[in-house]
């Protein structure tokens, strides 16, 4: 059997692309931990999550005002943060998320996304923003005059409180954490969200 001969230039090359390709994956893994970041479970589930009746998804398009959220990562530091749905040619729902970072005088953060029913009632939604990665978005409480909204999701990790308006006034306020209490929420656990 014959010695291999290696050079060494070839063996320094070699050690160096190692130790970059080392370095990389676990930038990488670091990445996809943040990015999968779990937020905590805030919703007791003494019954299934219900949703309402009916959304009449052209009265639900337009601009909303984010009231109050739960905490998780993509939304972490946002103030003054709004969504708005229009449709598109297709009839699926685009969804155009808008926040300052920082502070409402902070810079400006989007998301661009589509939303598409998931029932014939339109009250539970599947929404895209990196392919091929979808969340729930259920709306399990809606306004007559559709000025409000509540949306959650099965897991009872994400929550939010929407209004047609910055601001809700204080008894509105109350009678929105006393409908998500009921239907088993944590209420302390939400972030209420500066608008103005």
């Amino acid at each position: 059997m014959q010695p291999r001969h290696t050079r060494p230039e070839c063996d320094e090359r070699c050690t160096q692309v190692t130790g970059f390709l080392r370095i990389f994956s676990v930038a990488i893994a670091a990445a996809a931990v943040t990015a999968c970041e779990t937020p905590a479970v805030n919703r007791t589930a003494t019954a299934p999550l219900a949703t309402v009746e009916r959304v009449d998804l052209d009265r639900y398009l337009g601009r909303w005002y984010e009231i109050a959220r739960y905490d998780h990562s993509f939304e972490r530091g946002c103030q003054g943060v709004t969504a708005t749905y229009s449709k598109n040619a297709d009839g699926s729902i685009k969804v155009l998320n808008a926040c300052r970072k920082g502070a409402l005088d902070g810079p400006l953060d989007t998301a661009e996304g589509t939303a598409k029913p998931q029932n014939a009632e339109n009250s539970k939604l599947s929404v895209t923003f990196f392919w091929p990665f979808a969340g729930d978005y259920w709306v399990i409480g809606l306004a007559d005059d559709y000025s409000w909204a509540l949306v959650g999701e099965p897991s009872g990790r994400y929550l939010w409180i929407l209004a047609r308006t910055p601001q809700i006034d204080p008894t509105l306020r109350a009678d929105l954490i006393a409908k998500l209490q009921a239907k088993g929420y944590n209420t302390n656990a939400l972030i209420w969200v500066q608008q103005s």
